[in-house]
Formats: C-alpha cells, structure tokens, sequence
C-alpha cells in the first residue's frame, strides 16, 4: 500500500515537473527595461591600480566670450614729404606696436613744407577729420582765435596719467595756455634760452677756408665769400637768417610776438614795436641785400624760404637758422649727402643776454573737427609713456635700427636711424629721454644741460595775444606783409620799395595793432610781478 501511493505521488510530481517545462519554452517574450547591475568587482592589473581614476564632475560651465573691443583710430596732419622708408615704418612695426599697445590705428596725412601752414588752415577751416596737429607754439594764440584749436584740461585729466607732469612739467606746459585754458602741448621739452637766435653751419668747410668761429654777421659774410672764391661747388647760404641777424643788430633784444613776424617785443625796454619800422630790420634788410648783389645769396633762399632745412640737408650748403642741439638734430641727414660734413650751432652777438622767451618752438593742437580727441591724447601719452616708446617712434626698431651702448649712448643701426629717423626728433624732444651719439663730447652734453642756467625769464613769458576785435587789422597787416618780406629778405632795394610798402603796411593798421598788443602786455606783465 505504501509502496504504491509512493509510486503515484512521484508520478503526480514528474507530471507537473513536464508541464510547467513546456509552459515556459513556449509562452511569449517581453521586454522589460534591465535593472542597473549590482556594482561588480574587477580584478585590475597592477598597471590600472597604480593611478585611480578621479570621479567625474559634472562639466564647468565656461562664461561667454566678450566681443572684442573695437580699434580706435586717429589721424595725424604732419608736415613734410612721406618717404618710402617712413611709409614702411608706419604701416609694419609701428602699426603693428600701436595696435597691439593702444588698441589703435594711426593715420598720417602728409603735407609738403612749402605747403603745409596754407593748406592745414584750408582743412582745419573745412573741418576735415583731424585729430592731430603741428605748429609753431609762437603761433598758438592766432590759432585759437581762428577756432583751429579746441581746449584740452578736460581731455588730458580724463586720458592723461598722473605721471605724464613728470615727462612735462606744469612750467612746461604753461606754455599752451592761453587766458588760463590748456590749448596745446608744449612739445619740445628742453633748454630753450635765445631761441631763434642761433646759426648752425658747416664746421668742416669753415676751416677749410681757414676760419675756426664766427661771432657777428660780418664773420658770416666773411665765410661766404671765402667759400665762392675756393670752394665753388657750394651753392652759398641755405637761409636768410633774419631773426639771428636781428640778434646781431639790434640794440635790444627782441622776441616776436603776437602774429607771425609783424611786431617784436624789446626785452629791456619791455615794449611792443612794429618790426618793420625798427633800426634792426633795416641793417638786416641792407645786410641780406649786399648779399644777394655779391653773388653770395641765390634767390631760392627768398622764394623758397621755407625750405631752408631741406638745402640745408642737401650738403651743398652752407648755413641755416639753428636752435640749441640743431647741429645733432640735422647732422644725420647733412651726412648721408656728405659723409665728411661736421655741423655747429652759434650764437650771433655772445656777449648780449639770453632770454627765455618761450617753453620751445613748438606745439601740438587738437582741433575742434577731431573725431577722436580722447585717441589723440592717449597717443601722445603712449609715445611719451617711455623711454623706449619715445626712441621707437624717433629712430625706429631697438636691434634693428638703433640701440645704446654700454654709456647710454644712441648707436644708429639703419640707414634711416642714420639720417633723418622717422618722428621728428625736435618736434618730440624731451629731455627725460634725450639721447645723444658717442660722437657727442661730454662737454657739449653738460653745456647743453645747463644752457638755460643763466638765462634770464622774458618779462613776457607765458603771454599770448588776443587778436579779439583785431582780426580785420591783423589780416590786412599780415597781407601788407608779403611786400615787406622781400625787402627784408635783401631781394629787392631797400631805397627803392621800403618807402611804399611801410606806408602799405600803417594804411593797414599796424600801429593801431602794436598799441593794441602794448595794452595787453602792459596788464599781462603787471598781474605777473
């Protein structure tokens, strides 16, 4: 009986075992989503457990990327022809360091010397597009009562850095104010005492001719006529040189003031006169006249009279106007044309006084069609932000066109350093930065320090004329002028043309104009005492 229920409930058991068997071989598949793994573990090789693997973090968010910020431009009016060597220069290492430095781009638009003072009030009065410009500083105030040059104290407090009053003191450029307002950048910062007063001649022909120096206006008529006689190739004086002939002259010495060469001020009589009515340009008129009947004057020297420097550089010439470190300054340019040339400055008349008259010759402007004055300051303030910027803008690439030597002395290394540079060094001379070659003496260098140091402060220093109601005068005066340049220039007879043109000249209100600048300088000097 056991035995039996024993074999039947195996039976039952193998039945359902089959059954469930062909229930799951033959029922449909679904798809269900897998579970996540359990986390296994992998036996690594000794390689792979040597570093362990960092967690992942989830990935940084990166900030959006800035647009970048737009090139300034500017434009600069300069004088003079563009050569290829500058055009180069300008539009390769220079552009390329403004760029990278100042985020800007620097447009020069070149005028011609003979051209530039005609053509830059045509512009200026058009409102062309000019953020820059040149002139001479004794002409800032008629430049500002032409409206040619808009007020700066806002621009160089907002663009300038508080170092700049160190590259130019404020005595520096007190020289571009006029009523109290900052109208243009005094830009040549050195000595300065008898400006215009200087002759810068050729060293090496003076001795050849058997002189060593000259003092007065008779040495210089003396070395032109010893330089016809034995050394015809040269062509004669590059310059009349009327403003160091007046130091020569003149029982006082005079400084020009107010507009271009009408009217002079006595430095010890402190007075205005009409220049053309003084003794003084009358013995330079019949002085410049003898010249031109013996031979010793050509009439380039009157007809083109501003392009005296560019004789000058030709190395056929012997003389023009100088300035103190004139000889240096052109001395470059005079040799490539003679490599044997050597150049000196004098000082007509060295007994007489120095005065200083003035904070340099020249002036940098921004004129009210400036579509970006801001540019125009930072440029400046870039250019005279180091030594290295205020050389690279003069003479080129360190290493490749200059560099200094172990003195601290310039070494040109390229043609073009050699000659005339790229900026003009005399319109950006600073004397933080001034170099000078090894050929220099070290007597020069002091000398030239300490030129101003016993010079004597024009009682007119810092006065600009106001021409306000004067305009009409001043224009007439200034056109009656054209006839009384030759006769100072000795082109034509004094006897001849000096009786009519004066009387052209008072028709044009001179004298009115002279009492006038006598007003102001009489209110000028008594609010400086």
């Amino acid at each position: 009986m056991k035995k039996r229920t024993l074999i039947t409930i195996i039976a039952v058991l193998l039945a359902l075992a089959i059954g469930a068997g062909i229930y799951f071989a033959t029922r449909p598949k679904v798809e269900e989503t897998p579970a996540e793994p359990a986390a296994e573990t992998v036996e690594e090789t000794p390689a792979e457990t040597a570093e362990e693997k960092p967690a992942e973090e989830p990935a940084e968010e990166k900030p959006a990327e800035q647009p970048a910020a737009a090139v300034e431009e500017i434009t600069i009016l300069y004088p003079g022809e563009e050569t290829d060597e500058m055009s180069n220069f300008l539009k390769g290492a220079f552009a390329e360091k403004v760029l990278a430095e100042l985020n800007m781009k620097v447009n020069f638009r070149f005028l011609s010397w003979d051209a530039y003072w005609d053509q830059k009030s045509v512009m200026l009065g058009a409102q062309e597009p000019i953020d820059l410009y040149w002139d001479g500083l004794p002409d800032l105030s008629t430049m500002v009562n032409k409206k040619e040059a808009q007020p700066l104290d806002d621009l160089i407090a907002k663009c300038w850095p508080e170092s700049m009053k160190n590259v130019i003191p404020d005595s520096q450029m007190a020289g571009g104010k006029i009523g109290g307002v900052q109208y243009g950048i005094p830009s040549a910062y050195a000595p300065s005492s008898a400006m215009f007063q200087f002759v810068c001649l050729r060293q090496d022909v003076l001795e050849k001719v058997g002189m060593t120096e000259v003092k007065t206006a008779d040495d210089l008529r003396t070395f032109a006529e010893k330089v016809q006689k034995e050394l015809p190739e040269f062509k004669g004086p590059a310059d009349i040189i009327f403003k160091p002939l007046t130091r020569n002259f003149a029982d006082e010495q005079y400084t020009w003031v107010a507009s271009q060469d009408l009217v002079v001020f006595g430095e010890e009589s402190k007075k205005a006169y009409s220049y053309a009515h003084s003794d003084a340009f009358k013995a330079v008129a019949k002085f410049n006249r003898e010249m031109f009947l013996d031979g010793l004057y050509q009439d380039e020297v009157a007809i083109k009279y501003n392009e005296r420097d560019s004789r000058m550089q030709t190395g056929l010439y012997l003389w023009v106007e100088g300035s103190l470190g004139k000889e240096n300054e052109i001395s470059g340019s005079v040799k490539t044309a003679d490599a044997n040339a050597v150049l000196k400055n004098y000082l007509l008349a060295p007994e007489k006084p120095r005065y200083i008259n003035a904070t340099g010759g020249e002036v940098l402007c921004v004129p009210y069609s400036a579509q970006n004055p801001e540019g125009a300051m930072k440029f400046l303030a870039w250019l005279w932000g180091s030594q290295d910027n205020y050389l690279f803008c003069l003479y080129g690439e360190k290493g490749k066109d200059w560099d200094l030597d172990e003195n601290g002395r310039l070494v040109t290394l390229s043609e073009t350093a050699r000659g005339d540079g790229y900026f003009y060094e005399w319109m950006f001379r600073n004397a933080n930065y001034q170099v000078f070659k090894a050929d220099v003496t070290d007597e020069y260098i002091e000398m030239y320090k300490h030129w101003d140091d016993e010079a004597i402060p024009s009682a007119m220093l810092g006065f600009a004329f106001n021409n306000a109601g004067f305009e009409d005068i001043e224009t007439k005066c200034n056109e009656a002028w054209k006839k009384v340049a030759p006769i100072l220039y000795g082109y034509v007879d004094f006897d001849e043309n000096y009786p009519a043109a004066i009387a052209e000249l008072e028709a044009a209100g001179i004298n009115e104009y002279v009492a006038e600048v006598n007003r102001q300088l009489e209110e000028f000097m008594a609010n400086n005492k």
